[in-house]
């Protein structure tokens, strides 16, 4: 449980930072805007576990030897990605419409793909996937529509350095799944 809550944790620090750049970008924040948020980015954390969990089944058989170091491949994958990106990509900073349904889609769509892959390492790990599917969802969720609020409010003080603490999580977890060989 302690491991589905830091992956939780890990896979939300992406919409979490968006989330607090939304923060900042909202003029007259209401709490409907950061529900909406929230919603988007917590619904498709946990939908995309479970396509990646139900993509996962159908090669399970054919790489069962060596599922655990392509669980840790993953994870460690996400982990630096999201450290590289929140520490070399320059972030754009236009004047897109975070509440336009078009581009919330778009958000949670890019931010969620690292679910999916996660939903992909649960198989391997012999791992139901509804719990830990609605607990990615409700943890981003809750984060998500806090990071709007911390964004309005001290957003521009941590933005970029939250995604370096979701990747290093992730890899941690990854670095624990080996161990337990």
């Amino acid at each position: 449980m302690i491991t589905i809550l830091l992956i939780s944790i890990g896979l939300a620090m992406d919409a979490f930072a968006i989330s607090i750049s939304s923060g900042l970008t909202i003029k007259k924040l209401k709490v409907q805007n950061a529900f909406k948020i929230a919603l988007f980015f917590g619904g498709f954390q946990a939908i995309m576990p479970v396509l990646g969990w139900i993509s996962g089944i159908s090669i399970k058989n054919y790489i069962a030897g060596i599922d655990h170091w392509i669980a840790f491949g993953i994870l460690s994958v996400i982990g630096i990605k999201m450290i590289y990106e929140s520490v070399k990509i320059e972030k754009e900073k236009n004047k897109m419409n975070i509440l336009n349904t078009k581009v919330l889609f778009i958000l949670a769509v890019a931010t969620s793909i690292d679910a999916f892959a996660v939903g992909v390492s649960f198989v391997f790990l012999s791992v139901a996937i509804i719990k830990p599917a609605v607990i990615i969802g409700i943890i981003t969720f809750i984060m998500s529509f806090t990071g709007v609020f911390i964004g309005e409010r001290i957003g521009h003080l941590f933005e970029d350095k939250i995604e370096i603490v979701g990747g290093l999580i992730l890899i941690g977890i990854g670095i624990k799944i080996l161990l337990t060989l």
